[in-house]
């Protein structure tokens, strides 16, 4: 081809078309590529742009490149790009080259699509195809008429291309919906390109680019070659211009267009367009490309290979060398020694193998032992005995985790945190599972495993995921959960794909329930636990969006007295209670704080921290404090809360709450046990607000009474202090 135009043009029923104009010539498949060669530019010049090798007659800046009068082979390298941007000197729409064969004489580009998209009556938005044009006209450059491959994407689009008359050569197309064939549904932008074959069987995906809206760029094959002159006999008349400078290059004319190109002879390989770029290949050295089972020579531009003395047959053969003699008796005790040496051989493998299996089967038990393994199953049985039961609790073996999860397949994986990775497993009885599989344990925490294990499996309650059991013969152990289908809180809030409004009702039941879950855990459980990483990524959702409080990566059974409690800070940043951060004392309260947050994002739908707005603006905790404190709390409020608010006293309860769960005092703030209630009271008043002629009031007054108690207590003059933990700021003063 020598000249291209792209366009996407509206035709009858909307459909598209790519024109390109392009000569009638046929060209034949290229063989494949062989190995770059190591010199490959001019002395004193460039030889690379980025991870990009640019072999002369290729060169980049003045005296470098071969200047015959016909561009093309002068190039450009703009590192201001990462990674640097490699592209030709003139301006023929090559926007990025990635790749020369010498060889083959071809190079990789890269070229924008031409796009044109439609609203849903078929008016024209927006098109490029006027602006991506790339013209090849009267340089080094052709488009491959073989590797290449013309792409019509969207529906319903016609792409098609012409010659340098204007006249139609080929195209392809897909109909539209109303099609009594197809009936095929419309997309709102079509594209039409030109492409590398190779990259849209290998790379290209339908799924991925059918629904395609914004601009992207695709690989294309171009042919390049010496085109000053018109092939390999003219190019020879003048010896001073002529491209093939190596004594040991050939020259062979182009087969896609006018022009000739260099190549070294058959046993050399190099640049034949430089001066002695073309040098001895050593196929000695390659037994791969030129085998030789027997003695090799190398000679200049070939080599030589002959069987050993007192052997004879083919050499190139594996095994194709024999002794000229018959089985002699120096060759039967060679062929004994060597069964002997394979039976030994054969017996160590077997050894071998019997002690790894030993070995494994020791490690196993060591972890098993070191991870508390028979302290928990003593304990369990302590526990039937006494008639409590291990509430369904088993201790797995690594070998159930790993078929349950097709040997811990990553497409299995669920999620990946901080404290590990969880994946789907489905069990032996078909219960389908999640199965965390920590990164590490510390000491400490190990020897209090066993113990804890079986506390959080007696945890029963429907917001909390159940604990089915552990697997202790690995290094760090993995925990199995029960499956909670319908992802977590984090995704169905902030999910840029969910666009679905959420009801203020519904999220305030599922605050509901996670605060029940972790009053539960506070006061009901024996001993109390502590979450320590209270967050919207740790409440799952089932299929009934009912909330179930998850991962226990960083639980504390809290302690019996005071001196226990110090531990290494965790947690997650934008939940962690600033006066856990200051003290290392990890308390109920601090999981209080962390619920405050959370109940944020619910009502914000903004996340914990969010780059949105000023650095100062971009704590979650920060950002409420602020608008509280000058009126503007509804602002920030998520615009599906704020049209559903029934009534002020609801709004300021809600305020009320959230200022007290994130106060920087854990003193200040609330148990979990009264956040609960008052959600589930707010949460009832709000479907059946008591405000009607028929309403309760003595239930309204209930429902407000705490929070008239807690603004009362402010106003009486008590003063609270918050800081900013990212940067160390006082940010709110009451």
């Amino acid at each position: 081809m020598v000249a291209t135009t792209a366009h996407l043009l509206a035709i009858p029923l909307a459909l598209a078309a790519l024109v390109l104009r392009q000569p009638s010539t046929r060209a034949s498949a290229q063989q494949p590529p062989l190995p770059r060669p190591a010199a490959v530019a001019l002395r004193g010049c460039r030889d690379k742009c980025g991870n990009i090798t640019v072999p002369y007659p290729f060169g980049i800046g003045d005296g470098c490149y071969r200047n015959d009068g016909t561009p093309g082979f002068s190039l450009e390298c703009n590192e201001t790009w990462s990674p640097p941007l490699l592209t030709v000197a003139y301006p023929y729409g090559i926007q990025r080259l990635a790749r020369f064969n010498l060889e083959a004489g071809e190079a990789r580009a890269y070229v924008s699509t031409t796009r044109t998209c439609y609203n849903s009556t078929g008016g024209q938005i927006n098109s490029t195809g006027s602006s991506n044009y790339m013209q090849l006209m009267n340089s080094h450059h052709r488009f491959s008429n073989a590797k290449n491959s013309l792409v019509s994407l969207g529906c319903p689009v016609l792409g098609y291309f012409v010659d340098g008359n204007g006249y139609y050569v080929s195209g392809c197309m897909s109909p539209g919906q109303g099609d009594p064939i197809f009936n095929a549904d419309f997309t709102a932008c079509r594209y039409v390109f030109l492409v590398e074959t190779d990259w849209l069987t290998t790379t290209y995906s339908d799924r991925a680019y059918s629904n395609r809206s914004g601009d992207f760029a695709v690989p294309l094959v171009l042919d390049w070659a010496v085109r000053n002159v018109g092939n390999c006999t003219a190019g020879r008349r003048n010896a001073t211009d002529f491209a093939c400078r190596s004594t040991l290059s050939e020259c062979a004319n182009s087969s896609n267009g006018p022009g000739y190109r260099c190549s070294c002879k058959g046993g050399y390989e190099g640049n034949p367009y430089l001066d002695g770029g073309c040098i001895d290949i050593d196929e000695c050295q390659r037994r791969d490309q030129y085998p030789c089972f027997g003695v090799c020579t190398n000679t200049p531009g070939s080599y030589t290979c002959q069987c050993p003395p007192g052997t004879s047959g083919d050499a190139s053969r594996q095994n194709g060398c024999r002794p000229k003699d018959k089985f002699t008796l120096a060759l039967r005790v060679v062929t004994g020694v060597s069964a002997g040496v394979f039976l030994l051989g054969f017996t160590c493998f077997w050894l071998y193998l019997g002690f790894q299996k030993r070995k494994l089967i020791r490690a196993k038990q060591k972890f098993f032992e070191q991870n508390g393994g028979v302290l928990l199953q003593q304990q369990m049985r302590s526990y039937d005995r006494a008639g409590a039961g291990a509430a369904g609790f088993k201790i797995f073996s690594k070998e159930e985790l790993q078929k349950a999860t097709n040997g811990f397949a990553a497409d299995r994986v669920l999620g990946r945190g901080g404290h590990g990775i969880v994946y789907k497993g489905v069990l032996e009885d078909r219960r389908v599972v999640a199965i965390k599989k920590s990164k590490m344990m510390e000491e400490a925490e190990t020897r209090e495993f066993a113990r804890e294990m079986l506390i959080l499996s007696q945890i029963n309650h429907r917001n909390v995921v159940k604990l089915l059991g552990c697997c202790l013969e690995v290094e760090v152990p993995m925990l199995v959960y029960e499956f909670v289908s319908n992802g977590t809180l984090y995704h169905y809030i902030h999910d840029k794909d969910s666009n679905a409004d959420i009801s203020l009702n519904t999220r305030l039941r599922i605050a509901a329930e996670s605060a029940e879950a972790l009053a539960y855990m506070h006061s009901s459980a024996s001993p109390p636990i502590l979450h320590g990483d209270v967050k919207t990524a740790n409440i799952l959702l089932d299929d009934k969006l009912t909330a179930k409080v998850s991962d226990f990566g960083t639980s504390k059974l809290a302690p019996n007295d005071e001196a226990e409690i110090a531990t290494l800070v965790q947690g997650t940043w934008g939940y962690l209670d600033p006066e856990y951060l200051m003290t290392c004392l990890l308390t109920d309260k601090s999981d209080v704080y962390s619920f405050g947050v959370v109940l944020l994002e619910l009502l914000t739908r903004k996340k914990a921290l969010y780059f949105e707005g000023l650095e100062e603006d971009r704590s979650l905790v920060s950002c409420f404090i602020t608008a509280v404190k000058a009126g503007r709390m509804e602002e920030l409020l998520d615009i599906q809360v704020r049209n559903e608010i029934s009534a002020c006293d609801i709004l300021q309860e809600i305020v009320d709450l959230v200022m007290q769960c994130v106060s920087i005092s854990g003193e200040e703030r609330p148990p979990m046990k009264e956040v609960a209630e008052r959600l589930v009271r707010l949460r009832r008043y709000q479907k059946h607000p008591w405000t009607q002629d028929d309403g309760n009031p003595e239930e309204t007054q209930g429902l407000l009474l705490v929070s008239e108690q807690r603004n009362g207590h402010l106003q009486s003059g008590h003063q609270q202090h918050a800081f900013n933990i990212e940067d160390g700021t006082r940010y709110f003063t009451l």
